[in-house]
């Protein structure tokens, strides 16, 4: 390995990495393709990784229908086939059994992306326009709902852009926080709610009344970047720092251990 300089990509798996912990129950989704694959799996599964060799091994992780897919064998290509034969620690589980997973609180950790994210933390990947007069129908809920409602620490994981953080989303297909006035108790959820945003510029939390909040900005990136790419003004850490920096041993465990392939982190 020649070149410490980390990606983007690399900068988002190390912020997530270190956030989990040792014994946490994580679910990563399947993804489809392209970008959306790189944020809603590639991403997560690199960080699970890295805290399982770091500080959690732990660690455990649900991918798919996976439970416990070895990660020292991750296949060059995430084919159907490949996935299915995939070494893992349990038979592969089905869908059913997930959801009751969540349902009771079982995972610890889940990751998430949107087509829409706004200030509260709640997402949107039902449609985007009025429910008259759609413009675009989108993916539809899946088990997100459930994510949100159930799951400790969810962590949203998307390229930032004014398209996606928008003010107030056209659909909640996710409850985050909703407008800051309902609390998640009231509503009878029993996970935390969004714990972290980790985008391309920067990592964001939640404040105590549920808004969105910048804690650190990558290498390079300054704070006017990010609010160009926001449709609204996120509250400011009184601490913001700069995201760290990953250790030169930490990108070598990445390039020549995890992702040899760039399978995962490949865009």
């Amino acid at each position: 390995m020649t070149d410490i300089t980390p990606t983007q990509n690399e900068l988002m798996a190390v912020a997530i990495s270190a956030a989990l912990r040792d014994d946490d129950v994580v679910f990563v989704g399947v993804g489809t393709s392209g970008r959306a694959f790189t944020l809603a799996v590639g991403i997560p599964l690199v960080a699970a990784r890295l805290a399982q060799l770091d500080h959690a091994p732990g660690l455990d992780i649900y991918w798919g229908n996976l439970l416990s897919p070895d990660l020292t064998d991750v296949p060059a290509h995430l084919t159907q086939d490949a996935i299915t034969r995939w070494r893992g620690a349990y038979a592969p589980a089905d869908v059913g059994q997930k959801v009751d997973m969540l349902v009771r609180g079982e995972f610890d950790v889940s990751f998430e992306s949107a087509a829409q994210v706004d200030q509260h933390g709640n997402l949107n990947i039902t449609r985007i326009g009025t429910p008259e007069r759609p413009k675009v129908r989108l993916v539809g809920c899946l088990a997100q709902p459930e994510h949100l409602a159930f799951v400790r620490r969810p962590i949203i994981v998307t390229d930032l852009s004014s398209r996606v953080f928008v003010d107030h989303v056209d659909h909640i297909t996710s409850f985050g926080y909703g407008n800051g006035t309902r609390s998640r108790e009231s509503l009878g959820y029993s996970g935390g709610g969004p714990s972290l945003v980790v985008t391309d510029h920067g990592v964001f939390d939640f404040t105590a009344d549920g808004r969105m909040r910048l804690r650190s900005l990558h290498s390079g990136v300054t704070l006017e970047d990010v609010r160009s790419r926001m449709s609204f003004g996120p509250e400011i850490a009184e601490d913001l720092s700069e995201t760290s920096t990953p250790a030169a041993s930490t990108l070598r465990a990445i390039r020549e251990e995890i992702d040899p392939s760039g399978a995962l982190l490949r865009t």
